[in-house]
């Protein structure tokens, strides 16, 4: 099935059956990516008495509960209110579910301190004259094991300040990161990253939205796709989420 696309005086075309999912399943217990302390996901039958909610147990059907945290067990999708004081939910602010993305791969760069961090030049480098909707971050190295790593006392790589101003200045809309934050693990509170993309509490812009734990497959090159950024209708800050990817060609 292919459809034609129409944005901002360019046509592009894509094939919507050969998806490219770049989210991370939510999976039972350890084998799972995982940050903030969180605690393993949990896919358990619901049990009443005798009675167990599985079909393997004797029930006419599975009856699970399943218990998670958005933010620290898989790939989710955040809006302002991640921040704010403020009730924002991601349901209410993403209205529009797909948009022209950008695919780009970096090295961060390492300080002196053992940070490793992505920079304005790492940005402005790999976008150049373009300015998507979408920017969508794959960090070098990229190996499989993303998918179940354990982050929490890692300091993983972040975005600086700079590059997130750059990125606003963009026009970039909907952030996504291979990474558990846009911001160094521990800032002292600060998240300033967050607050520059959202430019909170200034203006708030609620349209905007980040997506962390993300996985792009090394045979994904980086370049110009249709993104169209599934979520689940949580009426949280955050919510479980699917961004799916479509090679656009022009």
């Amino acid at each position: 099935m292919f459809v034609n696309i129409q944005h901002k005086g360019k046509s592009y075309k894509a094939d919507l059956s050969k998806p490219i999912d770049i989210s991370i399943p939510l999976r039972q217990g350890n084998k799972n990516v995982n940050a903030w302390n969180a605690e393993p996901v949990k896919i358990e039958p619901v049990r009443a008495g005798d009675w167990v909610g599985e079909v393997r147990s004797g029930a006419s059907v599975n009856f699970r509960n399943i218990s998670f945290n958005p933010h620290g067990n898989g790939t989710h999708t955040e809006c302002v209110g991640h921040i704010s004081k403020e009730d924002h939910n991601i349901n209410q602010c993403l209205k529009n579910f797909f948009f022209i993305a950008e695919v780009i791969s970096i090295l961060p760069d390492e300080l002196p301190n053992g940070d490793y961090i992505v920079t304005e030049t790492h940005i402005k480098n790999c976008l150049e004259e373009k300015r998507p909707e979408a920017l969508i971050i794959r960090t070098i190295s990229n190996p499989a094991t993303k998918m179940d790593m354990h982050y929490t006392g890692t300091n993983p790589p972040y975005i600086t300040e700079e590059a997130m101003r750059y990125i606003v200045s963009a026009g970039i809309d909907h952030l996504l990161i291979d990474l558990p934050s846009v911001d160094k693990e521990n800032d002292g509170g600060k998240v300033a990253s967050h607050h520059i993309f959202w430019n909170y509490p200034e203006k708030p812009q609620v349209n905007r939205t980040i997506t962390e734990l993300i996985y792009v497959p090394n045979d994904v090159l980086d370049g110009t796709y249709l993104l169209n950024l599934q979520i689940a209708s949580f009426e949280n800050d955050a919510t479980p989420s699917k961004p799916v990817l479509y090679k656009l060609v022009l």
